[in-house]
């Protein structure tokens, strides 16, 4: 069972909105290479607004994802794109449907 998760908040400068949206579509090829990576989500709430939501059934598996390259590519683009820096929480996955 995917047990452990990660719940990223994203705020976007308003000028940028519509680049950090292009780059999570993106970053969609980089999680499907990630073997340890259960699912991956990224979304977007509102014009600025956006976050990720991925799965793990291990710490190990968690840790690899946060020591990648879609994290390495927020954390370049963070200064100049983003309001602040993502807010990344751990999550306790409680129960799950996946195909």
């Amino acid at each position: 069972m995917t047990q452990l998760g990660l719940l990223a908040h994203i705020e976007a400068k308003p000028d940028y909105a519509d680049q950090v949206e292009r780059l999570l579509r993106e970053a969609e090829q980089l999680a499907r290479q990630e073997s340890d990576t259960v699912t991956w989500f990224a979304f977007r709430q509102g014009p600025t607004t956006f976050g990720i939501f991925d799965a793990f059934d291990d710490e190990q598996g968690r840790q690899s994802h946060l020591q990648g390259r879609i994290a390495a590519a927020l954390m370049e683009v963070a200064p100049e794109m983003l309001a602040e820096a993502p807010d990344i929480k751990p999550v306790d996955i409680l129960a799950d449907k996946l195909p």
